[in-house]
């Protein structure tokens, strides 16, 4: 079991991966050929679901579909996995969110997480953003985990657990690469001038990354180069002096 963090979040939440309804049902899904043969037979792309969750403002049942467009949220002790095309997610509770649709209904453009939390993997594919209130992922293939806090002006938590992404925060601006987990905080004031900084990696951790990936037939880069590194956003952000942002500027363009 890999070493993580937890802050705001619960042992359980972060260990769904081990209970035996997700088991039985990741095998299953996996057997039955993913979720090109879900679509083929009709089936759902839910591969567990627990608690109260909402579709478009509707309990969501197994053996429904979501697609792209549509609006999740999940309740108090919830959670949630699904896979729609090539994109695996886990919904943590108290999490609003919606799945914005690119080139075709089973091709995910926008994750916009509202609230709460959520741990995606995505395949290789056209770029894809992930848009939180005050931070900005531009991705392509890779894993990922996002949470926005509420209670902290909705200050947002992203890190790129493998892959290269592009993140903003305001006007501040940094590519990541990483093979093993670069964290950051996209700010909703600036810290020492910068809305985007480095964060040590919390509430989330390697298994589940692995798990979802595993979903969509992929590995983690981890995985894949047999070795692992030091899960610390610091060093990862290019050294550059600070933009200046109008004291004018309204919260939605930060």
């Amino acid at each position: 079991m890999s070493d993580h963090i937890l802050s705001g979040r619960t042992e359980d939440e972060v260990l769904w991966f081990r209970r035996r309804g997700f088991l039985q049902a990741a095998a299953g899904w996996t057997a039955m050929g993913g979720f090109a043969a879900a679509q083929a037979q009709q089936r759902g792309n839910i591969v567990e679901l627990g608690g109260d969750v909402l579709l478009n403002g509707q309990a969501l049942r197994l053996g429904q579909t979501i697609q792209t467009g549509d609006r999740i949220d999940t309740g108090p002790g919830s959670h949630l996995v699904f896979v729609v095309g090539t994109a695996a997610m886990q919904v943590r509770q108290n999490s609003r969110m919606v799945v914005e649709r690119g080139t075709t209904i089973n091709t995910v453009s926008v994750l916009r997480l509202l609230t709460g939390a959520v741990v995606s993997v995505f395949g290789r594919g056209t770029s894809r953003q992930i848009v939180t209130p005050t931070l900005t992922a531009g991705i392509r293939g890779t894993g990922v985990y996002t949470e926005v806090f509420p209670d902290q002006a909705n200050r947002s938590y992203f890190c790129n657990c493998y892959g290269v992404v592009d993140m903003a925060a305001s006007g501040d601006r940094a590519e990541s690469r990483s093979d093993y987990h670069q964290s950051f905080w996209g700010e909703a004031e600036p810290k020492n001038g910068r809305y985007l900084t480095p964060a040590k990696a919390i509430n989330h951790t390697d298994e589940e990354v692995e798990q979802l990936a595993l979903l969509i037939g992929q590995r983690t880069a981890w995985e894949l180069a047999g070795r692992k590194g030091v899960k610390d956003g610091n060093g990862y952000m290019e050294e550059r002096p600070p933009q200046a942002h109008p004291a004018n500027a309204s919260p939605s363009t930060r």
